[in-house]
C-alpha cells in the first residue's frame, strides 16, 4: 500500500523547495530535532524534570484553580492520554502533582492538580531553564524572536493546535 500512494506522489508534480527555502527547512529541522534534547538535559541536570514534566508543571501554574483534566494536559502536549497519564504519574510519585477520578456528564475524567510541593519546584527550576531558553532561542534572535511569534502561531494554527495566550492568575 504505501508503495503505490510513493508511486501516484512520484506522478505528482510538486514544487521543490528553493535553495534558500531548502537551507532554511534544513536549518528549522535541526531546530526542531536538536532544541527539545538540550532544554530538556537542564532540566534533568538542574531539577530532574523532564521537558514535558516541566511544560506540565508550568501550564498547572497559570490555570485558574491550577488543575486541569488529563484530556485537557494531552491537548496542550499534543500527547496521548496514556503518554501525560504517564508523565503525570511521575509528577504524582514526586509529590508534585496530585490526580483525582471524578465524574460528571455521565462519563469519568481525571484531575492532575499542582501542589504546593510542585509550585516550590517550579519555582526553583524555572530560573535555570529561562536563562537556558535566553541563550539558545532569545538572545540570538535579538529583536526577531517577537516578529518569529506571528510565524509560529501560524504554523500552530496550521497544525490545528490551540494559539491561547496562557496568563498568570492574579494573587
Amino acid at each position: 500500500m504505501l508503495k503505490s500512494s510513493v508511486d501516484e506522489q512520484a506522478e505528482e508534480p510538486f514544487e521543490r523547495l528553493g535553495r534558500d527555502e531548502r537551507r532554511v527547512w534544513i536549518n528549522l529541522a535541526k531546530v526542531l530535532l536538536t532544541l527539545p534534547g538540550a532544554l530538556e538535559s537542564q532540566l534533568l541536570r538542574d531539577a530532574d524534570l523532564t521537558l514535558l514534566g516541566y511544560m506540565i508543571l508550568a501550564r498547572l501554574s497559570v490555570v485558574p484553580g491550577e488543575n486541569l483534566r488529563m484530556s485537557e494536559i494531552a491537548e496542550m502536549a499534543n500527547g496521548s492520554l496514556p503518554r501525560i497519564s504517564h508523565a503525570v504519574a511521575r509528577l504524582e510519585d514526586r509529590g508534585w502533582v496530585t490526580r483525582k477520578v471524578c465524574t460528571g456528564q455521565g462519563r469519568r475524567f481525571t484531575i492532575a492538580t499542582l501542589t504546593d510541593a510542585g509550585r516550590e519546584h517550579l519555582a526553583a527550576a524555572s530560573p535555570a531553564h529561562v536563562a537556558n531558553v535566553r541563550r539558545l532561542v532569545v538572545d540570538p534572535l535579538g529583536d526577531d524572536f517577537v516578529r518569529l511569534g506571528g510565524a509560529v502561531e501560524r504554523i500552530v494554527e496550521n497544525l490545528g493546535l490551540p494559539t491561547e495566550v496562557l496568563k498568570r492568575p492574579n494573587p
